[in-house]
């Protein structure tokens, strides 16, 4: 067992994200994969702030063993143990209370239990959060977007959802599974077009789970562009796995445009949802328009924002000759100013993403640079929105923890899910399920 000694007695878990080197790292059997190979901190972390917060309850079950020597560990590490309470977890769970400190805690007394896999910064947590579900796993690789979700829920996410060794963590029982897997290329060399197609792509990973944990229904979701990709074969292959292989009732896919559910973003993406047959659900409806009047003015930030933000001379005179070049082809590419009471285009990483989405704002009286520029700050106002507009623009609140730097920021947001749109469907796919069993999940116990 190694240790170095720690500051203030205390594991912040948060410090997994900072870049540093941390505090402490245990090393011993405990800490060691089945395989032997060493658990990284991370998840380690992931681990123990699972089972802290699923304590008590038949969803703690994976993380039960694992947790309890990690937890025992690092408490002897401590030179002062302390002995309060933190979120009724009592004793030397106290060490660990950070993760009982985050503005998005699991809901007390669940109507539903959920896993959030492929899950960026819980776009899919939040809305199953807000109808009252518990997340009793959850997975995402990208190391920032594990930051920003652990700053946000308490908890770290299991790593590489691919490895077996991550899947074994994975409990049993709960209601939905949520996942919006990138669409890799699918090799479809075969005829079949069936389950064994689908190997070597992270859609097969996703149907694995399904097939061994077998929940009462599942929502994905995916880029709309998967309709098409491949001539259609890729969706092809999709819907017959989760139909026939793994028989589920799948209702058609649906493109669904945040737009219509509250945020001015026009972002269309592609729906699937599906039920365990003993559901009995045999029609679903994806949910009707409930907001279409919202503009960038509604979600524009209150106070003047940095210099940053604000495009050089330069940079404008080249995105200028950019989109005159495209014009001259005969197409419509470059960049795109949105004006207050106008619909922004879909936030997207990399690329022209946020060059599509600029905005005039002429608040800003201080044109001192904040960065290296070349050239001097535009005086015509025009800027990049903010990450704060972004997370808007996706339908997070307000004390959402951005605790990255903007570009990292910018790809979380860009890569997450539209939480209202996500919510409203999700809200349908509740009605159809049967809830009884999952609302004994406080009385339930190990």
């Amino acid at each position: 067992m190694n240790s170095k000694p720690m500051a203030n007695n205390k594991i912040s878990t948060t410090n997994i994200c900072s870049g540093g080197k941390f505090l402490m790292q245990i090393s011993g059997p405990h800490s060691l994969n089945e395989d032997g190979t060493a658990i990284p901190f991370e998840e380690q972390m992931a681990i123990v702030s699972h089972y802290l917060h699923n304590q008590g309850h038949k969803y703690a079950i994976p993380y039960k063993k694992k947790a309890e020597e990690l937890i025992d560990i690092y408490n002897k590490q401590q030179e002062k143990p302390e002995t309060h309470c933190v979120s009724d977890v009592c004793g030397h769970y106290s060490l660990f209370s950070d993760l009982f400190a985050a503005p998005f805690m699991p809901v007390d007394n669940p109507k539903f239990t959920f896993i959030d896999l492929f899950a960026g910064i819980g776009g899919f947590r939040m809305a199953m959060q807000n109808l009252g579900g518990k997340c009793v796993f959850s997975s995402e690789w990208d190391s920032q977007a594990q930051k920003t979700y652990l700053l946000n829920y308490g908890e770290v996410p299991f790593g590489d959802i691919t490895k077996e060794s991550t899947k074994s963590f994975i409990p049993d029982d709960f209601d939905i599974l949520c996942a919006g897997f990138p669409c890799q290329a699918f090799s479809l060399a075969g005829k079949r077009l069936g389950f064994e197609e689908t190997r070597g792509t992270l859609f097969f990973d996703v149907a694995e789970i399904i097939r061994r944990k077998r929940p009462k229904a599942f929502f994905l979701e995916n880029v709309k562009g998967l309709l098409i990709h491949d001539k259609g074969k890729t969706i092809q292959t999709i819907l017959k796995v989760l139909r026939e292989d793994l028989d589920y009732y799948v209702p058609e896919p649906q493109i669904v445009n945040a737009m219509n559910f509250g945020v001015p973003q026009h972002r269309e993406r592609i729906y699937i949802v599906g039920f365990r047959k003993d559901q009995n659900v045999n029609e679903f409806t994806y949910p009707e328009p409930t907001d279409t009047t919202k503009t960038f003015a509604d979600i524009k930030e209150k106070n003047t924002v940095s210099a940053k933000y604000y495009l050089s001379t330069q940079y404008i005179k080249t995105l200028i000759a950019h989109k005159e070049r495209h014009a001259a082809k005969g197409n419509g590419f470059g960049y795109e100013i949105i004006p207050d009471d106008g619909v922004a285009n879909a936030i997207v990483v990399g690329g022209m993403g946020r060059e599509r989405n600029l905005v005039i704002d002429n608040r800003l009286k201080d044109f001192t640079p904040v960065t290296n520029i070349k050239g001097e700050v535009n005086r015509e106002g025009i800027r990049r929105m903010t990450p704060r507009e972004w997370a808007r623009l996706q339908g997070f609140p307000d004390n959402f923890i951005i605790g990255v730097a903007d570009a990292s920021a910018y790809k979380q947001f860009g890569n997450s899910v539209a939480v209202p749109a996500i919510q409203a469907t999700a809200q349908e796919i509740i009605k159809r399920i049967d809830l009884s069993k999952s609302k004994t999940y406080g009385t339930d116990r190990q």
